[in-house]
């Protein structure tokens, strides 16, 4: 840096001498064009004291349409008022006195820290042009239990399998029990890849490369599968997850997250992003307390309430509540009760979804049905709309990812 256009050779050793190898010096503004042509990442030109002054102004309007992000520095003998005037109106950055090198090293440098600031936001902005357009806008439908032993890995197994079910919608389901999820096991799929694979691709995370982490279903559901190894939850971010499901969503219509039932920063940042929370319990007291707490938790946390769906697994009669007993714990209306069935564990042994092994169950129905009411845009359906946080509490105090 800089150009120096200057047609008097004094005056051009000079000025160059100043900038040392720092500079280049061309004698006209033709030779000035092809020398930006030649190094398109300078910045700054200077016009010297003896650049004709209607040239110089003509060379900075131009460039101040052809090339924003580059700066021409005007050096003048005299300074004059009408001078500065005409100078400011051709986009030229700054006048400077002839012979006054630290005031024209000054004016270069802060003329530069202009232009590098104007380049990169072009840079940006040309990058942001040529991405490919967007792919979809997947749904992200977070499954959790308050409480162990709900069946909330069997209700997340087979409403993926469901809704993937002849093909009509490309499904995802991500196992985010990082210590002890099941859903390699019920889907009996070999994990050969799982989500510690995500950990490399931190911060530049694309769909070719969490494609190549996809466990492959007979159902045609992918699977992202929790690690196999002690030890390996710990690498695994709050920050990570929220990438990982920013990717999934752009390759699935809808991604499936099995949780662990607890509020851990995966858990979270699943949260943060899902359109959809599916809250499951049992009705046993122990259960229903759980699903309360949780219902509390996530009003205090500012997660909006019209994106809970709440299932009743197991919902049996004989259990000794009544459906009056259990809304009045709750508080809010059931979405889905799946009925009680010795064939669900017995399909969970065999690692085969009921869903995709008898549609016609009762179970298998209740959990198509329950997939009928998440995907339903309608208001009036628990889980309607995108979940949005009412506060930053949550942030605020967990300082997660």
């Amino acid at each position: 840096m800089p150009i120096i256009c200057e047609p008097d050779e004094n005056a051009a050793r000079r000025l160059g001498a100043g900038f040392r190898e720092h500079g280049r010096v061309v004698a006209g503004t033709e030779e000035l064009s092809r020398a930006l042509a030649a190094h398109p990442e300078e910045l700054v030109v200077v016009m010297g004291p003896g650049a004709d002054l209607r040239t110089a102004l003509g060379f900075a309007a131009v460039q101040r349409v052809e090339r924003p992000a580059l700066g021409v520095v005007l050096v003048r003998t005299q300074l004059e008022v009408d001078v500065l005037a005409d100078a400011m109106r051709a986009g030229v950055r700054e006048v400077v006195p002839d012979r006054d090198f630290p005031a024209l090293m000054d004016a270069c440098r802060r003329s530069w820290e202009i232009s590098a600031r104007m380049r990169s936001a072009e840079q940006i902005q040309a990058g942001a042009r040529a991405q490919p357009p967007p792919g979809r806008k997947g749904r992200v439908v977070v499954v959790f239990a308050g409480k162990g032993g709900c069946g909330k890995s069997m209700v997340s197994t087979n409403l993926a399998v469901s809704l993937a079910r002849n093909g009509r919608l490309s499904v995802c389901i991500l196992d985010l029990d990082l210590g002890f999820g099941d859903v390699g096991i019920m889907l009996r799929v070999n994990p050969q890849r799982t989500i510690v694979d995500a950990v490399s691709m931190a911060e530049h995370m694309d769909e070719t490369g969490v494609q190549s982490m996809l466990a492959s279903h007979e159902s045609g559901v992918s699977a992202v599968l929790a690690p196999v190894t002690p030890g390996d939850a710990e690498k695994i971010s709050g920050k990570l997850v929220t990438e990982l499901l920013a990717v999934l969503r752009r390759m699935f219509d809808v991604v499936v997250v099995d949780t662990p039932p607890q509020f851990s920063e995966q858990v979270l940042a699943s949260l943060d992003v899902a359109d959809i929370h599916v809250l499951i319990a049992t009705p046993e007291v122990t259960a229903l307390k759980g699903l309360r707490v949780t219902l509390d938790m996530l009003d205090l946390l500012g997660y909006a309430a019209d994106s809970r769906t709440i299932v009743l697994n197991r919902a049996d009669a004989r259990a000794g509540l009544s459906a009056a007993d259990i809304n009045r714990v709750i508080g809010r209306p059931i979405a889905a009760h799946i009925p009680t069935s010795q064939d669900v564990s017995a399909s969970i042994n065999r690692g085969v979804p009921l869903a995709l092994e008898n549609a016609q169950h009762p179970v298998s129905q209740a959990i198509t049905e329950l997939g009928r009411v998440l995907l339903d845009d309608s208001p009036s359906r628990p889980g309607a709309t995108s979940v949005q946080r009412k506060s930053g509490f949550r942030r605020s105090r967990a300082g997660r990812s």
